[in-house]
């Protein structure tokens, strides 16, 4: 990968958010959940996220995640996909998200 400057990330916002519901997405091409996530002074916005192999969706309910909040919307089937919700990849494909150990404002960013 290109090495880039501090500025280039700069232009990245991430942000906490919090998420306040969970649905199932069979009309995905991959196993999905569609979430709404409480960004605080930013609103709810909504996301597609690929983390049904680690995640059940009760558990996910008033989960804080990062997420990136300033890509374009994405169309995924039937679903608009307004952030990036961020995680690692662990090498069978499962997504560990990624979150603040302590509780912090909504719509926070990270830096």
């Amino acid at each position: 990968m290109p090495q880039i400057t501090y500025e280039d990330f700069e232009k990245v916002e991430i942000r906490v958010g919090k998420v306040i519901e969970v649905a199932d997405f069979p009309a995905a091409k991959k196993p999905a959940y569609k979430l709404w996530i409480d960004f605080g002074y930013l609103g709810i916005k909504k996301s597609s996220a690929q983390i049904t192999q680690l995640y059940q969706p009760e558990h996910l309910v008033n989960k804080l995640i990062l997420a990136v909040t300033n890509f374009p919307p994405r169309q995924i089937a039937d679903f608009m996909s307004e952030v990036l919700v961020l995680g690692v990849v662990l090498d069978r494909g499962e997504v560990v998200l990624i979150q603040p150990d302590s509780d912090v404002a909504l719509g926070k960013r990270i830096l």
